[in-house]
C-alpha cells in the first residue's frame, strides 16, 4: 500500500512539473520584450550585445579546435610516414606481424583523413555560418538601437516642449493674479486718477489675456505629448524591443544549429573511423606466431644436415705423423644463416695474385674471374645461386623460375595480341599499316625467345641444385688426397688415380678452368695454387703420358687467409673443424665445388690441412 501510495504521488509530482513546464512555455510564448520590458532598453542593449559576443568567442574555439584537428591530421600523417617500412625492410613483408604492422599504419592514414574532413568541414560549415550571423545580428542590433535611440529623442523633446509651456502657464498665471491684485488696490484707492486705474485694468486685461494663452499652449503640448508618449510606449518602443528580442532568439537558435551542426560533422566521420578502429582490431588479430615461425625456417633453413657424432681415435694404433689434432672440436651449434663469402668487391682486390702464374694460364684464370664476376646478380650473388646454403638456393631457384614463368605467359599474351593486330591490319589496310607492328612483333619474339632460354637454363640449375649433397659430405671423396704421407698419381691433365691406374691417357683439359670439378668429382686440380706446390698443371707432362708421383707431400705456400663466419664440425674424411671467428690460411681456393681448402698451425705436428665450406668462411686472398 506504501508503495502504491509513492509511486502515485510521484506520478503526480512528475505530472504537476509537465503541466508547469507547459503553462511555462506557454506563458513565455505569450510574453514579449516590447510588453515586459519597457524600461529596460539599455539593459536589453547590453544583453544583446553580451550574446553576440558569446557567439563570436563560439566562432573561436571552434577555429582553435580546427587549428588543432589540423595539426593532429599532419602529426599522424608523419607518424604514418616515419614508420612506413625501409626498402631493405621489405623481406620481412611475408610476416603476419609485419603485414599487420603495415595494415594498422594504413588505417591511421585512414583515420588522419577523416580528421582532416573534420576540419575542413567545420571551417566550410560551421565557422563561416557563425562568422556570417554575428556580422547580421550586429548590423541589425545597431540599427534597433539607433531607432530605440531615435524614439526616445523624440519623446524627450515633446517632454522638454511641455515642461517649457507648463513653466509659461505658470509664469503668466502668476503675473495675471499679480495684475488683478494690483487693479482691485488701485480701483480702491480714493487718490488715484482714473487715468490710472483705467491703466491698472488694461494690465490686468492684457496679462489675464496671456495667461489663458499660455494655458491654451500648455493644454495642447499636454495633448501632445500624451499621444507621443502613448504611441510610444505601446507601438514604437515595443517595435523596436520585440525586434531585439527576434534578433536575440535568433542568435540562440543559430548558436543551438551550430553546436548540432558541429556534433553532426563529427558524427558524419564516426562510422568511417569505427572501420577504421575494426581495420586495426583485424590485423592484429591476422597476426599468427606459428605461421610466421615457419615463414622463419623457411627463410632461413640452409638444408645442410647436424654433424655426425666424432669417432674415437685410438693414438696407439694410428701414425703419429698423419693423425689429425682430434682435440680439436667445437661442440656449439648455431643457427646457419645465409651469408656469402666472397663479394664483387672482393673479386677486384684478388687479381692481383694471378701475377705469378705464366701468360697462358693467367689469361685462362683472370676471364674465369672475368666469367664468374658477370655471373653475379645485382645483390652480389651467383647466377645460379651456388653461394647459398642448399635450401635457400632451391628457393632462390624455384622463385626465378615463377618470375620467367609468369614473365612468358605475359610476353606471349603480348604477342598473340600484336599477331591478331597484324591480321586485322593485313585485312583491312585502312585501320593500319601491318609493317608497324613488324618490328614489335618481331622484337616480342626475341625477348620471348631469351625469356625460354633463361628458364631453360634455370630449370637447369634448379636440377642440378636438388642433387648437390650437403655440407657434410666428404669434402674430398676423390680429391687430392694425401695417404700414408704419399701422393696419389696424377695424369697431365691433373686427374687424380690411385696406384691401380690402367694407365690409360685422358685428354689435356688444363686449360679450361670449367673443367675444375668439385672434391666429389674426383678432379683434384687446383688451378689457383703457387707453382712448386706439387700439384699438376697443362705444362707438367705435356706429352700426356701416365707419370706416377711418389715424393713427400710438399709444404703449399698460402694464398690467402680467411677468417670463419660460422662453427664447422668435420664429420666427412678430409674435412677439418673450425669454429667462429677462427683465422685461417687458404692454401686452395674454391674449384666451383663448395669446398675451400685451408690450414691451420697445430702444436702437436705443426700444421692441420684439411677442407671446409666455402659459404662459412670469409676470404681476403694476398694481392
Amino acid at each position: 500500500m506504501l508503495a502504491l501510495l509513492a509511486s502515485g504521488s510521484s506520478r503526480s509530482s512528475s505530472n504537476n512539473k509537465l503541466a508547469e513546464s507547459e503553462n511555462s512555455a506557454q506563458n513565455s510564448n505569450n510574453m514579449s520584450w516590447g510588453t515586459e520590458l519597457w524600461d529596460q532598453n539599455e539593459n536589453l542593449a547590453i544583453h544583446t550585445n553580451r550574446g553576440i559576443d558569446a557567439l563570436d568567442k563560439f566562432a573561436n574555439f571552434l577555429r582553435d579546435r580546427v587549428a588543432i584537428e589540423t595539426e593532429y591530421a599532419g602529426k599522424l600523417r608523419r607518424l604514418v610516414k616515419n614508420y612506413q617500412p625501409k626498402k631493405k625492410e621489405e623481406e620481412d613483408n611475408e610476416f603476419t606481424s609485419v603485414q599487420a604492422f603495415r595494415n594498422l599504419l594504413k588505417e591511421v592514414g585512414d583515420l588522419a583523413g577523416q580528421r582532416e574532413v573534420v576540419s575542413e568541414s567545420l571551417q566550410l560549415q560551421i565557422i563561416a555560418g557563425v562568422t556570417l550571423l554575428s556580422k547580421t545580428l550586429r548590423e541589425e542590433r545597431k540599427k534597433c538601437l539607433s531607432d530605440g535611440a531615435t524614439l526616445q529623442q523624440n519623446l524627450t523633446t515633446q517632454l522638454s516642449s511641455l515642461d517649457r509651456a507648463k513653466r509659461n502657464y505658470e509664469k503668466a498665471y502668476r503675473d495675471s493674479e499679480k495684475a488683478v491684485d494690483s487693479y482691485k488696490r488701485a480701483d480702491m484707492d480714493l487718490n488715484l486718477s482714473r487715468a490710472e486705474v483705467e491703466r491698472y485694468k488694461n494690465v490686468m486685461t492684457s496679462k489675464i489675456q496671456q495667461s489663458d494663452d499660455a494655458k491654451n499652449e500648455y493644454a495642447n503640448q499636454l495633448q501632445k505629448t500624451n499621444n507621443l508618449q502613448q504611441q510610444h510606449y505601446s507601438m514604437l518602443l515595443p517595435s523596436v524591443l520585440n525586434r531585439l528580442q527576434e534578433l536575440d532568439e535568433k542568435r540562440t537558435r543559430g548558436f543551438r544549429e551550430f553546436i548540432v551542426g558541429a556534433a553532426d560533422v563529427e558524427s558524419s566521420v564516426a562510422p568511417i573511423i569505427a572501420r577504421c578502429m575494426e581495420g586495426i582490431v583485424k590485423a592484429g588479430e591476422s597476426i599468427n606466431e606459428k605461421e610466421d615461425t615457419f615463414k622463419v625456417i623457411e627463410r632461413y633453413q640452409s638444408g645442410f644436415t647436424p654433424p655426425r657424432d666424432i669417432p674415437f681415435e685410438d693414438l696407439s694404433k694410428c701414425d703419429p705423423d698423419s693423425v689429425q689434432d682430434s682435440h680439436y672440436s667445437n661442440s656449439t651449434s648455431n643457427h646457419l644463416t645465409i651469408r656469402g663469402t666472397m663479394s664483387a668487391n672482393k673479386l677486384k682486390k684478388r687479381v692481383g695474385i694471378f701475377n705469378i702464374f705464366g701468360s697462358n694460364k693467367q689469361r685462362q684464370i683472370i676471364e674465369a674471374c672475368i666469367t664468374m664476376k658477370n655471373s653475379l646478380t645485382a645483390d652480389g650473388q651467383k647466377e645460379d645461386f651456388s653461394d647459398l646454403p642448399p635450401n635457400q638456393r632451391r628457393k632462390k631457384l624455384q622463385a626465378k623460375i615463377a618470375e620467367l614463368t609468369q614473365n612468358i605467359a605475359q610476353e606471349t599474351k603480348a604477342r598473340d595480341g600484336l599477331m591478331k593486330m597484324k591480321i586485322v591490319y593485313e585485312a583491312n589496310s585502312s585501320l593500319g599499316n601491318p609493317m608497324t607492328v613488324e618490328g614489335q612483333l618481331n622484337e616480342s619474339e626475341h625477348k620471348l625467345e631469351k625469356l625460354k632460354v633463361d628458364l631453360k637454363k634455370y630449370q637447369g640449375f634448379l636440377e642440378k641444385a636438388s642433387q648437390v649433397p650437403t655440407a657434410t659430405s666428404s669434402p674430398q671423396a676423390s680429391r687430392n688426397q694425401l695417404q700414408n704421407g704419399h701422393r696419389t698419381s696424377r695424369h697431365s691433365n691433373g686427374s687424380a688415380d690411385d696406384h691401380h691406374d690402367d694407365g690409360d691417357d685422358q685428354p689435356d683439359d688444363a686449360g679450361s678452368l670449367s673443367s675444375s670439378a668439385s672434391p666429389e668429382s674426383g678432379l683434384g686440380t687446383s688451378h689457383t695454387s703457387l707453382p712448386g706446390s706439387g700439384q699438376g698443371s697443362a705444362n707438367e707432362n705435356a706429352i700426356g703420358e701416365d707419370t706416377y708421383y711418389e715424393t713427400e707431400v710438399e709444404t703449399l705456400n698460402p694464398v690467402g687467409k680467411c677468417r670463419a663466419l660460422y662453427p664447422f664440425e668435420a664429420s666427412s674424411e678430409g674435412s677439418i673443424p673450425m669454429s667462429e671467428g677462427e683465422e685461417l690460411q687458404v692454401i686452395e681456393i674454391d674449384q666451383g665445388d663448395g669446398w675451400t681448402r685451408v690450414r691451420r698451425e697445430n702444436n702437436s705436428n705443426g700444421w692441420d690441412e684439411g677442407f671446409v665450406p666455402t659459404s662459412y668462411i670469409e676470404i681476403t686472398l694476398y694481392a
